[in-house]
């Protein structure tokens, strides 16, 4: 049976977050009301400045696409999105994308991100992930999205590798899994070698304590370690 190797994608691969970059382009294309962007540039300010959190600004960006995509057509947003991946696919860390694209003939490669599925396709024309998993909204007998969210991978990323694994014949055994936040614990506890990449320090905690690998991507230096008599400082 093949290994498989799970990678998280925003953050991971793609250098920013997708429903951010997406939710940008469709204010700037009107089909999103540009007042959705009152709440998120706060937040954004927030962030940038060192006076709020990471999360903070992506919960804002999740929570106002969740609203303004109500009513929005389907095939309007999977233009965006091609246009968001045409101009960015590029944007990418170094060392995710050699991996995925060093072991692909070995693994069964699965992606999953908490962006839009419509998104996170389009970027799988160039990424080539072998399963992908993406947020997927409801919609109505007119292609229009409704307030119905029907799939939600970041809450149970383990529960979706369990249950994929068991009912296609793959093996845990000789795994990889690349994240970059607590979020992904799920599955990275499931693999041979799990690997934190750029965490968040939630995230490297668990990483010493455990003793995962580290690679740590700024500029052009790629570092990797094994974090156990590392010394962290504050935050």
């Amino acid at each position: 049976m093949r290994p498989i190797a799970i990678f998280d994608i925003d953050g991971t691969i793609f250098r920013s977050s997708l429903t951010i970059e997406l939710f940008k382009h469709l204010v700037r294309r009107k089909i999103f009301s540009a007042d959705f962007m009152a709440k998120v540039r706060r937040s954004e300010e927030k962030w940038m400045n060192r006076q709020g959190h990471y999360d903070d600004y992506v919960f804002d960006v999740v929570e106002s696409y969740r609203k303004a995509i109500i009513g929005k057509r389907k095939d309007a947003i999977v233009a965006a999105s091609r246009e968001v991946i045409a101009e960015q696919k590029f944007r990418t860390y170094r060392y995710t994308l050699s991996l995925l694209r060093r072991i692909r003939k070995k693994y069964f490669t699965i992606g999953i991100s908490g962006s839009p599925l419509e998104v996170v396709n389009e970027y799988n024309k160039f990424l080539k992930f072998d399963k992908l998993y993406g947020w997927e909204f409801g919609l109505d007998e007119k292609g229009r999205y409704t307030k119905v969210v029907l799939h939600v991978p970041p809450e149970y990323k383990k529960e979706l590798i369990v249950r994929f694994v068991q009912n296609h014949r793959l093996s845990l055994t000789g795994s990889i899994g690349i994240g970059d936040t607590q979020s992904d614990v799920g599955f990275l506890e499931l693999v041979s070698t799990p690997i934190a990449f750029n965490p968040n320090w939630e995230l490297a905690e668990i990483a010493r304590k455990r003793n995962w690998t580290i690679v740590l991507e700024r500029k052009d230096l790629i570092v990797e370690f094994q974090p156990k008599k590392v010394k962290f400082l504050k935050r």
